[in-house]
């Protein structure tokens, strides 16, 4: 099962990181790796895919790929990425975003 959720990356943030979920359900990213030839993105990829032990092909980046904001697709099931990052908001095909249920829920 696959989920699709937003990032907000933040290039030559000086490390790799998850900064956590903002108070829209954004998750907050940055990455050592400058915005040149995708080289912050298969950072971020790389990144999320280690935090949910998942391939890294189990990590792609749907929209916004030259931006900020990206909308990214993770082959992981709903439960994990709440438990992961709680207060995260899934986004539906049409861009939408709800609020991924907790553990139990």
């Amino acid at each position: 099962m696959s989920v699709r959720f937003a990032v907000r990356l933040t290039p030559r943030g000086g490390r790799d990181a998850i900064d956590g979920v903002g108070e829209d359900g954004v998750l907050r990213v940055r990455v050592a790796a400058p915005p040149v030839e995708g080289a912050a993105n298969e950072a971020l990829c790389r990144l999320l895919a280690r935090a949910l032990g998942v391939a890294p092909g189990g990590v792609r980046i749907v929209g916004g790929g030259s931006g900020r904001r990206k909308l990214v697709e993770a082959d992981a099931d709903p439960p994990r990425l709440a438990a992961a990052w709680p207060g995260l908001a899934a986004a539906d095909p049409a861009g939408r975003r709800a609020i991924l249920p907790g553990r139990g829920d």
